[in-house]
């Protein structure tokens, strides 16, 4: 659908948009309009809409034909308002390009600043200001991003002509020996002089000089930020985030305002709460004399916002009153970028702050309690990402202040909580090389930008040298939940030579450190790390959610103990029980079932299976007392055998030695065993078919356990499982076998129990003919790893040299997300349907379950939400995720 407008202006008190339009007109166009609509003061500008942005890409990179039409007079319109004109010689107009996407990507797309300055309207706004340095500043960092964010020139050629400038010139005026010299120290006639040498790099690398026309400056930026959509830093991050399905990016062409027009001005960012804690302060940073980018690229370590208090009064308590209207509309906790000119506030943008996990659920209950919000909205606002993040560890509060401080290397500002352990590296690719090896790394830069978005993901932890809490770094690392030191103006960091050094101690790549984001201190070594005790507010939410959830949730699990930890995590069963796990568990057990396998007769089979029994009896004891009262569902053997089995010639030879019978005889059963495709091969329920003596002894473990512990008083829901059936036939043979053996032991103690006996759904003739299997089967349980692999035709364990070119959008981008991640909803979704549909008509009570790794994804268990399953299972720790993901799903189908 296009829409015929194409630009849309605010100012003036009115916004033709407005908050709700953040599809159109991105986060910063709705919240640019809403706020003038509110009364709030914000420069006038209009916004050109995401829907140009798809056409552009669409088109081969050409534009609606009415747009420079709109442009020319949405411009028009601006000028005229704030009484200035672009690129006027007297008193010039100035404007800000800004990028802007539906959802927040912190730093990862484009924006010029100070567009419209040329070599005549210099002069006019040294005239209009009579500051004749902030003039040449203004066009020293236009030239600088437009050189490098339209152009593709490198941002340190320019750099390293500030550089010499900074140390031939004002160095030697101020006679500054050690320490560094800041933008701010150099002066009108450095940057005289600096101006022609920025315009010869620009005219080195374009073979054009500058640009004196404001208009083509103005479409060059356009060009620039609209190219920045499908920038890889911006591709990377919608990938690690899961962003799909947006138009791009829309363009944001402002009135600027000046933060560096001397010591009255400023610029800053603040959040209308704590965003580490949830706490209810207004918390931020800002920089006097300067412009945004000084905040956010973290170049200059900030002001905090109390200070303003101080300095200037006035304009602090106007703040403050925008923060109470702001949190008072959004209902939410709001990110803020501000800037001061000459006394005068103005606010530039204001979105949905960013924040740590314990300060997301401590934020959400806390404004159900001030009534900002209701419960619904709270858990609507709480994300899977959230629930992992407050699971991630923290330096042992066992070890002492002492024992801390012997290995305490340097201290910065704490940015995002937790802990992380990891070794030094100093680049966002060696990060993701480092990662690529399963080796933890913990990124350590001067300061980081974009481009080092994906290292940044791969790291443990980041330490930068500058920076404040809402620079680049805090924010990206903030987003992901992931522990966060900057401004730890300590380190002098040696990119060369790969050094970190505070005061006489030096860290090198490769070095351990531990650093605690929750304190700002870096330790030498790697610090013993522990699961972080649970907010109260945790608590109270996940309540919340399990009072409107309908879908049950279950667990997959090996052991009694993590049958216990699922419990703690709010486990309602267990889903998917792996009974061959258990047989690893210790060298006699693992003897026991290679003792089976190589056997070449019934007799000598069901000897080492009588061995197995009691080990594997016990193990479902532990299992249903820790799960007294709840559904246990039972998978028997699922692997092919030769996954048992020893495979090279001295383990063979130990096997044989260990169960008397000669080498040869083991090694020609375990040649015999190899399957050029053992997934599609001799596993699962042909296993039983093959030798049902393996289903009677799994089974009598099974129904022994259950009635020994129904004497002893426990609950016990025991559901026997078949794996990879394919015929209603195949399974009539199991599930008649399967009643035969536990019928006559239930007899014979004497016990009253229920058991239920059904089947993995997991192959796609299974779910094409779910109705026939469903005349046997009493639940079916949907095995989603397998039944992807096969529908889809890809190994999951190969995948990966492909696949991501599949996901990618700049590539092929056939796939929404990796499929083995979350569920292939169009594909074997449509499998999983037509399977409940048949499934239900020949029995209407079927209970319907998921067991892959999707039960503990959030898209995925809206998708059995929506189709009627009864409970998803998935490993312990995506429990909690699965519970709020089920409440999401009911709320999302109801207007709130």
């Amino acid at each position: 659908m296009s829409s015929k407008k194409h630009v849309y202006f605010f100012g003036g008190g009115k916004a033709e948009g407005n908050g709700k339009m953040k599809e159109l007109l991105g986060g910063k166009g709705a919240g640019l309009a809403e706020m003038t609509n509110i009364g709030l003061p914000v420069p006038t500008g209009f916004t050109i809409t995401t829907e140009v942005c798809n056409l552009y890409y669409k088109n081969n990179k050409k534009y609606p034909a009415s747009l420079d039409k709109e442009v020319e007079k949405n411009l028009a319109r601006l000028e005229k308002i704030v009484g200035k004109k672009l690129g006027d010689a007297d008193d010039p107009l100035l404007v800000s390009v800004r990028s802007g996407a539906a959802r927040s990507m912190p730093g990862m797309m484009e924006t010029i600043l100070n567009l419209g300055l040329n070599d005549k309207s210099l002069e006019g706004l040294v005239k209009k200001t009579n500051n004749r340095r902030f003039a040449l500043d203004a066009y020293r960092r236009f030239i600088v991003m437009y050189g490098s964010i339209a152009m593709g020139i490198s941002r340190e050629e320019f750099e390293h002509e500030f550089e010499w400038i900074k140390n031939n010139r004002t160095r030697q005026r101020l006679k500054i020996t050690n320490n560094k010299v800041i933008d701010t120290d150099v002066n009108e006639k450095e940057l005289e002089e600096l101006i022609p040498r920025l315009k010869s790099v620009y005219k080195k690398r374009t073979k054009k000089d500058f640009p004196q026309d404001p208009r083509e400056q103005l479409w060059g930026s356009i060009n620039a930020v609209f190219g920045s959509w499908m920038a890889e830093k911006a591709v990377t991050y919608r990938r690690v985030e899961k962003i799909t399905g947006l138009f791009g990016t829309a363009v944001n062409i402002v009135q600027m305002v000046f933060g560096n027009m001397g010591e009255k001005s400023g610029t800053g960012v603040c959040f209308t709460r704590d965003p580490n804690t949830g706490e209810n302060i207004y918390y931020g940073d800002l920089l006097m004399n300067a412009q945004g980018e000084d905040v956010v690229a973290g170049i200059r370590t900030p002001l905090h916002l109390s200070d303003l208090n101080e300095r200037m009064p006035k304009i602090y308590n106007q703040l403050c009153d925008v923060r109470k209207k702001l949190e008072k509309h959004y209902k939410d906790m709001q990110d803020i970028e501000f800037t001061v000119e000459e006394g005068k506030l103005y606010i530039l943008q204001c979105r949905s702050g960013k924040r740590s996990p314990g300060a997301a659920f401590s934020i959400a209950v806390d404004m159900v309690k001030e009534k900002l919000i209701t419960k619904k909205e709270a858990l609507l606002r709480i994300t899977d990402k959230e629930i992992e993040g407050l699971f991630y560890p923290v330096i042992d509060p066992k070890i002492t202040r002492d024992e801390l401080n012997k290995h305490l290397f340097a201290a910065g500002i704490a940015a995002v909580p937790g802990a992380a352990t990891g070794r030094v590296v100093f680049s966002a690719k060696d990060a993701e090389d480092w990662a690529s090896r399963s080796e933890k790394a913990i990124l350590v830069r001067k300061e980081t930008s974009p481009e080092d978005v994906g290292g940044m993901h791969a790291a443990q932890g980041i330490l930068t040298a500058t920076g404040g809490k809402t620079s680049h770094a805090a924010v990206v690392a903030r987003g992901w939940g992931k522990c966060c030191i900057v401004g730890c103006e300590e380190l002098a960091i040696d990119y060369i030579h790969k050094t970190a050094v505070a005061g006489n101690k030096v860290l090198r790549e490769g070095d351990e450190i531990t650093i605690n984001g929750s304190t700002g201190e870096v330790f030498q070594g790697a610090m013993h790390l522990i699961k972080p005790q649970l907010p109260d507010a945790y608590y109270t939410i996940m309540k919340w959610a399990d009072e409107i959830r309908k879908l049950r949730v279950r667990t997959n699990i090996d052991t009694p103990y993590d049958a216990e930890n699922a419990i703690r995590l709010g486990a309602e069963g267990i889903g998917l029980c792996r009974t061959e796990h258990m047989f690893f568990d210790t060298d006699e057990r693992r003897l026991a079932i290679q003792e089976m396998i190589v056997a070449d007769n019934l007799e000598t089979r069901k000897t080492a299976l009588a061995k197995l029994l009691p080990f594997q009896r016990e193990d479902f004891k532990g299992i249903f007392r820790a799960m007294d009262g709840r559904h246990v569902t039972i998978r028997l053997i699922d692997p092919p055998l030769h996954e048992f089995v020893p495979h090279t010639e001295p383990e063979q030879k130990h096997l044989a030695e260990k169960i008397g019978v000669p080498y040869e005889h083991v090694h020609r059963r375990v040649d015999r065993l190899k399957e050029a495709n053992p997934m599609l091969g001799h596993r699962g329920c042909r296993l039983c078919i093959t030798y049902p003596e393996i289903l009677e002894m799994q089974v009598r473990a099974i129904i022994e356990a259950a009635c020994e512990c129904a004497k002893e008083g426990i609950k016990v829901l025991p559901e026997i499982m078949h794996p990879l059936v394919i015929d209603g036939k195949e399974l009539k043979i199991l599930e008649t076998k399967t009643r035969e053996v536990a019928d006559a032991i239930i007899k014979e103690k004497g016990v009253k129990l229920k058991y239920l006996v059904g089947t993995m759904i997991e192959v796609p003739r299974a779910a094409l003919l779910a109705d026939k299997i469903a005349e046997v089967a009493e639940f079916f349980s949907f095995g989603t790893n397998d039944l992807t692999q096969m529908t889809l035709g890809m190994s999951r364990d190969d995948a990966g040299r492909f696949l991501p070119d599949y996901v990618d959008e700049k590539k092929a981008g056939i796939l929404k997300n990796d499929p083995f991640q979350s569920l292939d909803q169009d594909g074997v979704g449509a499998l999983i349907k037509i399977a409940i549909e048949k499934g239900r008509k020949a029995r209407k009570d079927l209970k319907i379950g998921i067991c892959g790794e999707h039960g503990g994804d959030p898209a995925t268990v809206e998708f059995c939400h929506r189709n009627g399953f009864s409970y998803v299972s998935c490993s312990p720790f995506r429990v909690p995720i699965a519970r709020l993901a089920a409440a999401h799903a009911v709320l999302k189908g109801k207007k709130i």
